[in-house]
């Protein structure tokens, strides 16, 4: 019997991610009983079914499976009414299930509905058939896979994780507690963070005021770096984390770091390992050109278990770079190991990331919202899970290569696309080896505006 999946706990299960091979509904083999339309923006490929409003006016997929077994299909749809339209999902002519497909709010929201059903070797038929006079929702596309890695079926409904707690890569390697155990010292100009930072000792150094600066402020290892209120921080210089580890940075509101400015980040992570970046606020603007300003969080140079989360980035042209050159396997292979999960991508117009070497990196439950370029894209070697995030006004949510760096692999589920394109996948990913519980996507919008960028923590 199929199951719909709606949120997930994934507890270390052990297996690669496998992409899903995609059956567009305008193209053969599939068949509508309507028409292909291209009225409704946000779909992948030339259009979408739009089947006639009435009960069995259906589409049909023909899929091709290597194996007999268990698939997984993921149905993606837009409902633009109040109303759920309810389909039998029929398998080589056997109902398996009726499943509904609810409103999305619009006709121009996209989601996927995660189904599994039973199926032969070689040739099936999958059939969406209408049970109501309202006919189908408007249909996408169908991703089939057979044997893959998916979330367990029917878990209860999860809220989202607690905006305080550490989750994701910086759990692994021994894990990340910053300057815990150390003094906790409150530094009120830009040179006693400078020495504080400096320091050999494990230290939480709280960051009260907002200092202007020119160069890179070197935060040594076992250090938490922690802003007072919603605007302590630095404009015009970042943070440096190099050949360090065991290092937090919270509720910092950073901007402005021009090219020149050091490294010309606002948080630089290089051959560092075991870092948290949360809650901050990374910003610059994108009316300077490209390469005035350079990225808002680079993580390069063999960098490892570093978690990313509940930031917000916005209003910059290249935001999030995780390794910094085609040429660099013999030292970041096997590193770069990245978890970026509840972060608002706000007017990022690209790099959010992208990705080279690490895999896997973990793009879960993030909100991604006007970004001109590119959301997400895995290049040489990288290995990448984009998973439950919320996409709204992105034409190109995630894609494969970029620029002169050839293609990695990209799995996709369980987003949600708003005005927004459909983004390609292909390849495997490794297997996440920590516990996390993924937020169902409708939902992600809301709590990461709510509870993202500084001021949401105490401090």
């Amino acid at each position: 019997m199929a199951t719909i999946v709606t949120a997930a706990m994934v507890l270390n299960s052990g297996t690669a991610y496998a992409a899903p091979t995609r059956y567009e509904a305008e193209n053969s083999p599939a068949t509508c009983n309507g028409t292909i339309d291209s009225d409704h923006a946000g779909f992948s490929g030339s259009g979408f079914c739009n089947a006639t409003n009435a009960v069995g006016a259906d589409l049909q997929f023909t899929v091709s499976a290597s194996a007999a077994g268990t698939a997984t299909l993921g149905v993606r749809f837009a409902n633009g009414t109040t109303t759920a339209r309810p389909a039998n999902l029929i398998v080589n002519g056997a109902t398996v299930q009726n499943v509904s497909y609810e409103g999305t709010g619009a006709w121009t929201t996209w989601v996927t509905k995660t189904l599994t059903a039973t199926v032969n070797a070689g040739n099936n038929t999958i059939r969406l058939s209408p049970t109501t006079a309202n006919g189908l929702a408007n249909i996408d596309f169908l991703d089939f896979e057979v044997g893959g890695t998916t979330p367990p079926s029917s878990p209860p409904p999860s809220p989202p994780p607690p905006n305080n707690g550490l989750i994701g890569w910086a759990t692994q390697g021994g894990g990340t507690t910053g300057g815990a155990g150390g003094a906790t010292v409150t530094v009120t100009s830009l040179s006693a963070l400078t020495t504080a930072a400096a320091s050999t000792s494990a230290m939480i150094i709280r960051v009260q005021g907002s200092f202007s600066c020119s160069a890179d402020v070197r935060v040594a290892s076992n250090k938490t770096i922690l802003g007072v209120g919603s605007g302590s921080g630095l404009n015009g210089c970042g943070l440096n984390m190099r050949d360090v580890s065991n290092v937090i940075v919270r509720n910092m509101r950073i901007g402005f770091v021009q090219a020149g400015s050091g490294n010309g980040d606002a948080i630089h992570i290089d051959h560092a390992t075991r870092l948290w970046i949360d809650h901050n606020d990374l910003s610059s603007d994108t009316t300077h050109g490209t390469d005035f300003y350079d990225g808002l969080l680079d993580i390069t140079h063999a960098a490892d278990f570093v978690t990313v989360s509940w930031n917000r980035l916005h209003d910059h042209i290249k935001c999030s770079l995780v390794g910094h050159s085609d040429s660099n396997a013999a030292e970041d292979r096997g590193h770069l190991r990245v978890t970026y999960h509840h972060n608002w991508f706000a007017g990022c117009n690209s790099r959010d990331p992208r990705v080279r070497f690490g895999n896997p990196v973990h793009v879960f439950n993030n909100y991604y919202s006007n970004i001109g370029d590119y959301g997400v894209a895995s290049t040489i070697e990288g290995g990448v899970l984009v998973e439950g995030n919320y996409f709204e006004n992105v034409p190109d949510p995630f894609h494969l290569g970029e620029g002169s760096s050839p293609a990695g692999t990209l799995v996709a589920r369980n987003n949600t696309f708003v005005n927004s394109g459909g983004g390609q996948t292909g390849g495997s990913v490794a297997s996440i080896p920590y516990g996390y519980t993924a937020e169902a996507s409708g939902g992600v919008k809301a709590s990461v505006m709510a509870n993202s960028g500084t001021g949401r923590i105490t401090t």
